[in-house]
Parts: structure tokens; C-alpha cells; sequence
């Protein structure tokens, strides 16, 4: 898990907000997932459904999903209190766990 969400929870316990979050109450992360042998989009449409199943749970809320079938990547923008929240949704709903986990801003 990356240090990010550490910081955040520290950054909210002293009152300081975080630029990043550009008006979102829930900071945003960008997760990537790596499958060795390429992965299908029908595979990746599956398991995100279970996501969208599990994620209330955990106050979480999986945004938008992008796969790259051949290279196995699949990338998941979620709003999560923290990286950990994110993770457990994608533990529990279908046990492929991010192998890498980002905050993320949004810029326009």
C-alpha cells in the first residue's frame, strides 16, 4: 500500500485539505492491476460488478475501470477514504487485490 493515504488521514486530522481533492469530500485513488498472460474485458466487466456489489460496505465508490487486454493491466479510479477501503472492496467482492494504488488529482 502506498504512503499517500497516510498522509491524507494525517493532513485531515491537523485541518489541512489536501489540494488534490479539488472539492470532493473523498479523496480519489487510481489503482493498477497487472495479470501475467493478458486479461479479457468480459473478465475485467465481471469483476467490476462485483465491486459496485461490495463497495457500499466500505464506503467506497468504483468511478470508471480501463483494461489493456494484451499487456494484462487493468486501471480502477475509485473515491475511498483511503487506499485500504479500496483494496478491501476488491479483496471481498472477487479477491484480485491492486498490486499498485495511487492518490490521485483532478485537473482541469
Amino acid at each position: 500500500m502506498c504512503p499517500h493515504p497516510l498522509m491524507h488521514t494525517l493532513a485531515s486530522a491537523l485541518g489541512v485539505r489536501d489540494p488534490r481533492l479539488k472539492g470532493r469530500e473523498v479523496p480519489l485513488f487510481m489503482d493498477v492491476h497487472t495479470i501475467e498472460g493478458g486479461v479479457s474485458a468480459a473478465d475485467v466487466a465481471g469483476a467490476h460488478q462485483k465491486d459496485l456489489e461490495t463497495q457500499e460496505k466500505f464506503g467506497v465508490s468504483y468511478l470508471r475501470y480501463w483494461v489493456d487486454e494484451g499487456a494484462g493491466k487493468i486501471f480502477c479510479l475509485v473515491e475511498a477514504r483511503d487506499a485500504e477501503d479500496a483494496n478491501n472492496v476488491h479483496r471481498e467482492a472477487h479477491g484480485l487485490v491492486a498490486d499498485e494504488i495511487y492518490l490521485v488529482g483532478e485537473y482541469t
